[in-house]
């Protein structure tokens, strides 16, 4: 298998846009139309999925190590859109036949054997991987929904009840979908784990977003979710490094940055604790009651309010990341960030020319809903780090 070929080849498919998922799906769902189920009604949302996908897996396939794990993911992943291992050659057919009419001429035999090579090892490691994990997790569990509260316009905080454990790690995300919309978004829990297993998920509804506006505005108490295995850690605690934090959070941010304070109180409250919430105007901090609850019952914890609309200079928005070292110098503590991208990155970068260590800053950058299974190819897809409208979280 020539890698050098197979890079250079995909880099002139890749150069024709969208017209190469318009074919790919067009000649998939023709040539197997009971695959075609698996995907939302709408495809406009996972069009550029496809491309984005094989980049990757194109762009790693001379780094084994690291694109077995990546694949191994993804396979086990991709139980929750109900594939199967006879799915996986309808797809290989569907690539080859997508590479060929984009590549015309410059198609040959040797090319033809370099894919077909390559794809039979995504297809292998990828089915391997989901035979391994039906021995230790479910495709998905069932969550009933036992409480929605509507915080503001967009903003919904449900509490779910999995028809038994779903053990996560606080800072973690959990797939959700509704079974009717075919599609899935990742929610990290609001809180560590409770005896009584309950999930709460702080939900804001984006502009399109097929999951999310349907658990703000079309889901109630008694309504049945499923939820998928739990990804990510970089938002988890390290335990080795101890320690005081820094906690900055924004919008729905503050979900997974809730779990990390009550993570905290539960192993005793042995480290101190700044937390910064952020958000546009003080009518947008909908969670407040609970914040002021955890700041009295947790002498450990400092709580600081940064509302955009209340900056000293005319014009411009109060940022949290400001806010924050306007207060003090943070370089000894491990600063946990979650928000919108823009207050991510932002903080991430001033922080960084500040000297701080990129070790001691954690983040996850999820940006958007998952459709269908891979072949988008990592619809369903992408490694769940780099993913995610976000995470439980991100706005």
């Amino acid at each position: 298998m020539d890698t050098a070929r197979l890079k250079q080849s995909w880099a002139l498919v890749a150069a024709h846009g969208d017209q190469v998922p318009l074919y790919f799906y067009s000649t998939l769902f023709l040539v197997n139309p009971e695959v075609r189920q698996m995907f939302p009604t709408n495809m406009a949302g996972q069009r550029d999925r496809l491309v984005t996908a094989l980049g990757h897996i194109v762009s790693n396939v001379d780094q084994v190590d690291q694109l077995v794990g990546f694949l191994q993911h993804l396979g086990a992943d991709h139980r929750k859109f109900a594939v199967r291992a006879e799915h996986y050659p309808a797809v290989g057919e569907a690539l080859l036949a997508t590479l060929q009419y984009f590549l015309g001429d410059q198609w040959t035999e040797e090319l033809a054997q370099d894919w077909t090579a390559a794809y039979g090892l995504v297809a292998q490691v990828m089915t391997e991987a989901a035979a391994a994990a039906e021995n230790v997790a479910p495709p998905w569990w069932v969550g009933e929904v036992i409480g929605h509260e509507r915080r503001s316009f967009d903003i919904a905080v449900l509490t779910l009840r999995p028809q038994y454990l779903l053990p996560f790690t606080p800072g973690q995300s959990i797939g959700v979908s509704n079974p009717a919309a075919r599609a899935w978004r990742y929610y990290s829990p609001a809180n560590a784990p409770r005896m009584d297993g309950t999930l709460e998920l702080h939900v804001r509804a984006a502009p399109g977003g097929a999951v999310s506006s349907r658990l703000v505005y079309g889901t109630s108490v008694g309504d049945q979710l499923h939820l998928a295995s739990p990804v990510g850690s970089q938002l988890s605690l390290q335990h080795s490094a101890g320690g005081d934090l820094l906690l900055l959070a924004q919008g729905t941010g503050w979900a997974p940055i809730k779990s990390l304070v009550e993570q905290v109180a539960a192993e005793g409250g042995r480290r101190r604790v700044d937390l910064y919430v952020g958000a546009r105007s003080r009518l947008e901090f909908y969670d407040s009651e609970a914040i002021d609850k955890l700041a009295a019952s947790c002498p450990w914890l400092r709580v600081t309010y940064v509302a955009g609309n209340e900056s000293p200079r005319p014009g411009e928005s109060a940022q949290v990341i400001d806010r924050a070292l306007a207060d003090g110098d943070w370089r000894s503590r491990h600063v946990y960030l979650c928000g919108s991208d823009e207050m991510v990155h932002g903080a991430v970068n001033t922080l960084s020319r500040l000297g701080y260590h990129p070790a001691q800053l954690h983040h996850e950058m999820f940006g958007q809903e998952w459709y269908g299974p891979t072949w988008r190819i990592a619809g369903g897809g992408l490694d769940p780090s780099t993913r995610p409208e976000a995470q439980g979280g991100a706005q």
